[in-house]
């Protein structure tokens, strides 16, 4: 009798990188336990906004591991979308994860870095990095109900399409209410610069969305 080595590889690595996730929400846990508790309150309070939404504070490192988290975790969905509705893509592209993540890093932190250079050249660099913290902090947040979101849909109830347009698209609605709150907090601020507003909505919040859509589709 002949016996053959059986080496058995495991190749999911959606697996390892939700566990990279889980990792690093551990260590934010670990290491700022108090500062973690108030963002998980973010939907009921603004505590969080209050003790930690200073300008000098976006490079944190408990902003940094969220801030992966959330980019694993929403290109990992993505990949979910391509899954579905083109499968052929995902069979002949092994690289498509590795390409969804750079292009969403990529498209997040030029968009990050128009936003300030606009602050800079209106010299109103506190307002902008008083809301670009914010919405940093909403999308890290939305980063961990991915999170939720690719574990229900890996391991307990096989994606659908309409069953993942309903998540996104209700992701979706909860983030442009955090971007309405933002808003409304800063109302004042925006009716007296209401064009320049009107110009900024535009150019940075709106048009990079329509053409990342138009790249998905």
């Amino acid at each position: 009798m002949d016996f053959s080595e059986r080496l058995i590889d495991s190749t999911d690595w959606a697996t390892y990188m939700l566990l990279l996730c889980f990792v690093l929400l551990a260590l934010a846990k670990y290491f700022y336990p108090k500062r973690f508790h108030e963002f998980s309150l973010l939907p009921l309070t603004n505590q969080y906004f209050f003790v930690h939404g200073k300008n000098d504070e976006l490079n944190h490192p408990f902003n940094m591991m969220l801030f992966v988290v959330q980019i694993v975790c929403v290109s990992i969905f993505v990949y979910l979308l391509f899954e579905v509705l083109n499968p052929t893509e995902v069979q002949q592209n092994e690289w498509l994860f590795l390409q969804i993540c750079t292009a969403y890093s990529v498209f997040i932190l030029v968009k990050f870095s128009m936003e300030k250079i606009v602050a800079n050249v209106f010299s109103i660099d506190a307002v902008i990095n008083n809301y670009l913290y914010q919405k940093l902090s909403y999308r890290n947040f939305l980063g961990i109900l991915f999170f939720a979101g690719n574990l229900f849909f890996l391991y307990v109830y096989p994606p659908t399409t309409s069953a993942l347009f309903i998540f996104g698209g209700s992701l979706l609605m909860l983030n442009a209410i955090a971007l309405l709150y933002s808003y409304k907090k800063n109302g004042k601020l925006i009716l007296s610069n209401f064009f320049y507003f009107i110009l900024y909505l535009c150019a940075l919040e709106i048009s990079p969305y329509i053409i990342l859509y138009k790249t998905f589709v």
